[in-house]
């Protein structure tokens, strides 16, 4: 029997996955998808596959590759989905198939308890915080019960607890097989597992990083893979971009000036210029990060290269590595920690000239020594909190893509809710260079007709204008109210997150106190997602990280308002490089680039509202350009098939009757 015949048999109506779940209905769109990724997978091909919400895509790629007999790598999006994947979506196939398939889940090694690094923070002593004492403890507990030291499990300790990087390793300080704990280093069993799973659940992130830096693990994964699974693949072109670039942060050079101060403490108390050479190196990190000041700057090379403070700082930074490279190469004799310092140091260092000299070709200053400019990446610079971050990220990574997929005959499959713009996959195989490749597309089988309207309210001025904000909480306060709460408010961007609480607070403190208004930043997501799920009457306001990856089924939520059309920022570094870039080929970047992206991204968005046959809901799209505007029809054409109306009294009719239904 073929894998597509199967493939078939498990999702009949009499198959193995309606014996296991008593909930599970054969749909057509699921058993059609599992059959094509059967036939890619048989012939070691490449498939695209848009799934609708509701077309149970993850049992739909689950059954062919536990069938196949291969080995399977499958990349998602977050470690959340990876969690889910392993705790849950896997063990339930696995059982209705009666595979006898092993499984290993893998993480980047930030994630796991680090013995070495644990051991040396407890004994160190040396914490900002009571608090952090206390996770030290909590943690060093924990990492003697734990079978994988996965740091998700360690309940006591919060995983933004900032004591983690004390207790965890990254690639610049991991000591490797010099470790005195490597034999049982978490980080090692789990690639262990990883190598002789049949089915390894990794995330995007740790996919392109170790095939990026081939230092993690799937270096050795993926020449003894079958099959790649891209889930919740629209992600791919920007994680992409980051692993393919090339990246400097101060934070790393702090990170090293703290560990070269303990290993100084350590194993080389006699060497007294260590830690002041430490705490100048640590200084002059400080001091480059301080030339941008306090506010948050995402701005191109040419921009920042014009700034003598800039460039004096970050010389500055570049002669402190080389005199602590030199240091260290003295002391790299007397430990494992110390050597891998001045690897560090030295690596570092070259990360910086690379950079500088890169962004010094392409956005040339007076009195320096450069060529021609380089036009296959784009030089930035970045602040986060207390780092200062410089970017080297390629225009495209659909070269080094396709050269990836021609390593060796495997098959790769996409599959997302969101990856055609109108059913055209134009734009995601241009981004990815998957050229000449099978594309399907499902459309959800929800009934959005009856589900679900769209509303698109009339007399609210220009997204731009500074009165916009306010004028759309006018138009959504009485369908909040209708809803009581049971709303989400997704915003294109934090300035505009805060105004909507900020209004919402206001407004509904004088009209319905009892309606929460919960707030992204107030608590960590997934906490965020519970209160909102328990309070049965909360609005949380939200902005990119709510957009996607959110699932809340059922009646806790009937509204979801989307203030813009989400256009990048057109002054965003990357972005404005591939504009003018396209601009240069004759092409309209607007429509080519920039207008499938918001697509997406509305498409991801709206998705949040209906995740199940029995839900029902109003989505809000207060940008008037979705009908002003020629392009707003490739929008709204692109989303589900919901009733459509302008008038917020007939969304306000329909929520009425939703919430009837639900108490009903």
């Amino acid at each position: 029997m073929s894998l597509v015949e199967q493939v078939a048999d498990v999702f009949a109506p009499e198959g193995p996955l309606a014996r296991q779940i008593p909930a599970f209905k054969a749909r057509p769109q699921q058993t059609e998808m599992a059959e094509r990724i059967a036939d890619a997978i048989t012939v070691d091909a490449a498939c695209l596959v848009e799934a609708g919400t509701g077309t149970g895509k993850t049992f739909a790629y689950l059954v062919p590759a536990m069938l196949s007999g291969g080995k399977v790598v499958l990349s998602t999006g977050t470690k959340t989905l990876q969690d889910q994947l392993f705790e849950r979506d896997i063990p339930t196939v696995r059982e209705a198939l009666g595979a006898p398939i092993r499984v290993a889940l893998l993480k980047g090694r930030s994630n796991y308890v680090c013995l070495h690094h644990l051991e040396r923070a407890h004994s160190e002593g040396r914490f900002l915080q009571k608090e952090d004492a206390r996770h030290i403890t909590n943690i060093l507990r924990f990492s003697k019960m734990t079978k994988r030291g996965d740091k998700a499990e360690c309940a006591d300790v919060p995983e933004s607890a900032s004591v983690w990087h004390m207790a965890t390793s990254t690639k610049d300080n991991c000591l490797g097989s010099e470790c005195a704990q490597y034999e049982e280093c978490f980080v090692v069993k789990a690639r262990r597992e990883a190598l002789e799973a049949d089915l390894v659940v990794v995330n995007h992130h740790l996919f392109f990083a170790d095939v990026a830096l081939k230092e993690e693990g799937m270096a050795e994964l993926l020449p003894n893979c079958n099959t790649v699974i891209f889930d919740e693949a629209h992600q791919l072109p920007e994680t992409a971009g980051i692993f393919f670039g090339q990246r400097f942060s101060t934070t790393q050079v702090m990170d090293l000036a703290q560990d070269v101060r303990l290993s100084a403490l350590a194993e080389a108390r006699d060497c007294l210029d260590l830690p002041v050479q430490s705490a100048a190196l640590d200084k002059a990190a400080k001091d480059f990060r301080l030339t941008l000041g306090n506010d948050t700057v995402r701005q191109p090379a040419s921009n920042m290269l014009k700034h003598a403070e800039f460039l004096k700082g970050l010389d500055a930074l570049a002669e402190r590595l080389d005199l602590m490279t030199a240091l260290l190469e003295t002391q790299a004799g007397r430990s494992p920690d110390l050597e891998r310092a001045w690897q560090r140091a030295q690596a570092l260092g070259q990360d910086l000239q690379r950079w500088k000299k890169g962004a010094l070709r392409q956005a040339p200053v007076a009195d320096s020594d450069v060529e021609t400019p380089s036009a296959d990446y784009v030089y930035w610079v970045e602040t986060l909190g207390h780092g200062l971050h410089l970017h080297a990220t390629p225009l495209s990574v659909a070269e080094p893509f396709t050269k990836l997929m021609a390593s060796s005959p495997r098959s790769w499959v996409f599959t997302s809710a969101t990856l055609a713009v109108q059913g055209d996959f134009g734009h995601y195989k241009e981004a990815m260079g998957l050229h000449d490749i099978a594309a399907y597309c499902w459309d959800s089988p929800f009934d959005y007709g009856t589900q679900a309207m769209l509303c698109c309210p009339t007399d609210l001025p220009d997204p731009n204008s500074p009165e916009y904000t306010e004028r759309l909480v006018d138009k959504a306060l009485p369908l909040i109210q209708a809803a009581q709460g049971r709303t989400f408010f997704l915003c294109t961007s934090l300035r505009a997150m805060q105004k909507v609480r900020t209004q919402l607070e206001t407004r509904l403190a004088f009209h319905q106190p009892e309606i929460t208004v919960l707030c992204q930043g107030d608590a960590a997501k997934n906490e965020l997602l519970r209160r909102f799920r328990e309070s049965g009457n909360a609005v949380l306001v939200g902005s990119q990280s709510f957009w996607e990856g959110v699932d809340v089924p059922g009646d806790a939520l009937s509204l979801v308002v989307i203030d813009k059309l989400p256009f990048a920022a057109p002054d965003d570094p990357v972005l404005s490089a591939r504009i003018d870039a396209l601009n240069r080929q004759g092409k309209n970047a607007f429509m080519h680039y920039q207008l499938p992206h918001a697509v997406i991204n509305v498409k991801q968005g709206a998705g949040r509202l209906i995740r199940s046959e029995r839900d029902q809901g109003v989505l809000v799209i207060g940008d008037p350009r979705l009908v002003t505007k020629a392009y707003g029809k490739k929008v709204w054409r692109s989303l589900p098939p919901m009733a459509r109306t302008r008038d917020i009294a007939e969304a306000e009719t329909f929520l009425i009757h939703t919430l009837k239904d639900h108490v009903a």
